[in-house]
């Protein structure tokens, strides 16, 4: 049996730019039905949905079958944890609130077996490995692993180069929503100054060769960080998507209302 490949962090040697979707709602349905939307990759929120790991490893059990690269953001970079999710079978990795380049050693650590790291041993109990039914596992494991680190305050954005410069760190994600509150503009991704930091941001991380990522529901907006360099970019949220549904379907019959959904803050 092959070691799994990781196909999100083979699309982004490709230099296309991948689309995703924020997965929120913990229900493996509404992972299944997003999966064969036609998205390139679809992150399984554990830090702000309602996800527990076993749902977590069920919700990689349904994508499993279709042609979506799934991403785990964890709610915190925690080694036990990050243990746990590696032995799931997780091998691309966005970790929030990443605020310097200690932070983004420790996470580099915590994902790659020895030499290279300190992550543990436990692949007879991991998915990861089939159980230990993948031949050389551990020497092959720490090749397909994909970190993503988070830059969402504005110290963070004034750490992005030595951030950059931890070997091991495969691409820098910029938060919008908690980078506008830190900047003073809570709520105001757009703000003229948030816009201006995220480009500026984004292109000091692909000039360094690393990936650069961002959520943008907005898609005035998107065109925009993509021509700055974002290699992969959150166009939606399953909450979003279905709520707005919701309540446009729901002003066609009964009206009323105050126009067009616009995109929110807050995610």
């Amino acid at each position: 049996m092959d070691l799994p490949r990781n196909t999100f962090k083979q699309a982004l040697a490709s230099g296309k730019t991948q689309y995703g979707l924020w997965l929120g709602l913990a229900d493996t349905s509404v992972a299944e039905i997003t999966a064969s939307a036609g998205f390139d990759w679809l992150l399984i929120d554990h830090e702000h949905g309602p996800f527990e790991l076993r749902d977590i490893m069920r919700h990689l059990q349904a994508l499993a079958p279709y042609d979506v690269a799934p991403i785990v953001r964890p709610v915190e970079g925690n080694p036990a944890l990050l243990k746990k999710l590696l032995d799931m079978g997780v091998q691309t990795f966005l970790v929030p609130m990443v605020d310097n380049a200690d932070q983004a050693e420790a996470l580099v650590q915590a994902l790659r077996y020895p030499p290279a790291g300190r992550r543990g041993l436990g692949t007879s109990m991991a998915r990861a490995a089939r159980w230990n039914q993948v031949p050389g596992y551990v020497r092959q494991a720490n090749e397909e692993i994909c970190l993503i680190v988070q830059a969402e305050t504005t110290s963070a954005m004034a750490n992005l180069e030595s951030i950059l410069a931890v070997e091991g760190v495969d691409g820098v994600f910029i938060g919008p929503s908690d980078l506008s509150a830190s900047m003073g503009h809570i709520g105001d991704v757009g703000h003229p100054d948030v816009v201006d930091a995220i480009n500026k941001g984004l292109a000091a991380i692909t000039a360094a060769g690393k990936y650069a990522g961002i959520l943008c529901v907005d898609p005035a907006l998107v065109a925009g960080y993509e021509n700055q360099g974002a290699s992969f970019i959150g166009v939606g949220v399953d909450t979003l998507l279905l709520s707005q549904g919701a309540r446009q379907l729901a002003r066609q019959f009964k009206g009323g209302g105050d126009g067009e959904d616009k995109p929110q803050a807050g995610y």
